[in-house]
């Protein structure tokens, strides 16, 4: 099984960036490097962090907002549960749900799952591309959704429709430029379809 051992973001100010993450709490998979790469718009990716009650939600978005990120979405209740979505300072999205809709404990800002979407033009390429490179499929949903497996305690991956993506996360598709993101794995070196590279180390 693939081990995708963390995800680099490319930010012009590292000790910024830094700071936010330790101060919004996901720290251990994400990194920062410096880069000046020309971005604008969409970048064709968001962070999804999993947890178990919306309290614990409302922790992360709390203390998000706290280091400086600015709402794309307030948390609300939905059909499927609970979430928001906020944009970090360097300009990386996350989002924040639980499939609960009640509280069940004190909110202990424990993650479960860190997903990890990239945004594809072509869900069933890109989910061929990945299972040539090695990764195993989890969940399959024809061409909307693919998650692949990975380890307990480490960054999943899955692929979503680029628009569609968008649109979860409460931004125009619109974008150009570097993604601004490295993936870190032992799946090898290589760059996907979309351009979303993966690296084994990354100083």
């Amino acid at each position: 099984m693939i081990t995708i051992e963390s995800v680099v973001l490319e930010v012009a100010d590292p000790s910024a960036a830094e700071v936010f993450y330790k101060n919004f709490g996901v720290g251990d998979h994400v990194k920062v490097s410096a880069s000046e790469a020309p971005t604008t718009g969409f970048r064709s990716y968001t962070l999804s962090l999993v947890v178990s009650q919306p309290n614990i939600v409302d922790a992360f978005i709390e203390a998000a907002l706290d280091a400086g990120a600015t709402t794309l979405k307030p948390a609300k209740k939905g059909f499927w549960g609970y979430g928001g979505v906020v944009q970090a300072p360097d300009g990386a999205i996350w989002k924040v749900a639980t499939s609960s809709k009640k509280d069940t404990g004190p909110a202990t800002k424990e993650i479960d799952d860190l997903v990890l979407l990239l945004g594809v033009e072509d869900v069933k390429a890109s989910k061929q591309f990945y299972v040539d490179q090695g990764l195993e499929v989890a969940k399959s949903f024809g061409r909307k959704y693919v998650e692949f497996s990975s380890p307990e305690k480490t960054v999943k991956v899955a692929l979503y429709g680029r628009r569609a993506l968008a649109k979860d996360a409460g931004v125009s598709p619109e974008g150009t430029g570097s993604h601004r993101m490295v993936i870190v794995s032992d799946a090898g070196i290589f760059t996907d379809p979309d351009g979303f590279t993966w690296v084994t180390n990354h100083d």
